[in-house]
């Protein structure tokens, strides 16, 4: 008599909150398709353990950020990257799927490659290999066999550098569109006096330590000349006592918004942000917000990608436009001077906010996956390397 076909094993490593999202709704389209014939196993956080991983470790020993720190924290990293990649070996799982965080996931699936080349690993989350160090793409051919790439320009980018094959699977934000977009009670508001400032310093405390000086600054000079507006400033729980602290100086104050569903409420009702670079930049456009953006790091991050750099716009949502709309103001160009008439001309009936407009109502076409959810691409996929390469 055959013995029953054992539990399909995938093995998750995802080290941020947004990988952990991403994570938990894979998770839960491969349990729709697998029922209780999957096993997950790895690395994630809250979202990914309701959908029944039991994680190696607390993803928080991994909120390392900035170069100064990682080399502090260097021998807990590699600590954490042995453990994971022994994790991996003893689970022999018959996939591997890395989420985002290259600098930690790459190099687990590197060694695990090394060790053990029968086991498939998707990224889910391209490296911005477009942006700069485009030489990981033939690098990622050795030890990568698909990529799930967020953005639509991705696949061909892959291409063109000599990397493993790669698939647009779609970025979340398309599937949270209704909680984005205002309804008509919001978009009086959106239309009204004073107009609702969104200020966006960042999602992490050392971005937040290099933007919020500025921003108040800039926000102080706007109120100065005349300039009438309500300012909100979204926020997440863990770091509200910061942004408490670093606007205590302000001359203008923010209504400080906690969590994800007061900062989409704001979101549906604001006019125009003042936003730090980043994924931000593409929520944003998805709102419908005319923006301004600005971006400073140390001066030894600044030295090393200024050299690195190989787009024309740091800016995410002028990457998937395919055209540099959205002003933006990068390290000694990021002064009150220089953000205060911006962010005016923003606020106010120009031509720069009216092309951001026509600009950003193109992209749910620019960024549509048909009829089927990331998620469930991604899903498909995961199953399908799964399939191709099945001991």
């Amino acid at each position: 008599m055959q013995s029953r076909d054992p539990k399909r094993k995938i093995f998750l490593i995802a080290t941020e909150e947004s990988g952990d999202r991403l994570g938990s709704a894979l998770m839960k389209v491969l349990r729709q398709r697998l029922g209780d014939g999957v096993q997950f196993v790895g690395v994630g956080g809250r979202t990914m353990a309701r959908e029944g991983l039991e994680t190696l470790f607390p993803i928080e020993e991994l909120s390392i950020v900035g170069f100064a720190a990682v080399v502090q924290q260097l021998p807990k990293i590699l600590r954490l990257i042995r453990q994971t990649v022994d994790a991996v070996l003893e689970a022999a799982p018959d996939a591997l799927v890395i989420i985002d965080s290259p600098d930690f996931t790459h190099r687990v699936a590197r060694r695990v490659r090394a060790k053990n080349p029968a086991i498939p690993v998707v990224d889910y989350v391209s490296p911005q290999l477009w942006a700069w160090r485009p030489g990981r793409a033939r690098t990622m051919l050795g030890y990568v066999d698909h990529v799930l790439g967020l953005l639509p320009f991705e696949p061909e980018e892959y291409r063109k550098l000599g990397g493993p094959p790669c698939s647009y699977v779609g970025h979340p934000l398309i599937e949270q569109l209704p909680s984005l977009r205002p309804n008509a009670e919001e978009q009086r508001r959106r239309d009204a006096e004073p107009p609702v400032l969104l200020v966006l310093p960042g999602s992490r405390r050392s971005e937040i330590r290099h933007h919020l000086d500025v921003f108040g600054e800039t926000l102080g000079r706007l109120q100065a000349e005349g300039r009438a507006f309500e300012l909100k400033l979204p926020t997440m729980p863990h770091l509200e006592a910061t942004i408490r602290e670093g606007i205590a100086s302000w001359p203008v104050k923010p209504q400080i918004v906690v969590g994800e569903t007061e900062r989409r409420a704001a979101f549906r009702t604001a006019r125009a942000a003042l936003a730090k670079s980043g994924t931000v930049t593409l929520e944003l456009a998805l709102s419908g917000i005319p923006m301004v953006t600005a971006y400073r790091v140390g001066a030894i991050e600044a030295f090393i990608l200024r050299r690195a750099i190989r787009v024309s716009s740091v800016i995410l949502a002028n990457l998937v436009i395919g055209e540099d709309v959205i002003p933006e103001y990068l390290q000694e160009d990021c002064t009150p001077e220089k953000l205060g008439p911006a962010l005016s001309a923003v606020l106010t009936d120009t031509d720069m906010r009216h092309r951001q407009v026509e600009a950003f109502a193109r992209l749910d076409t620019i960024m549509s996956t048909g009829n089927k959810p990331p998620s469930v691409l991604a899903a498909d996929i995961v199953l399908a390397t799964m399939r191709k390469v099945r001991r």
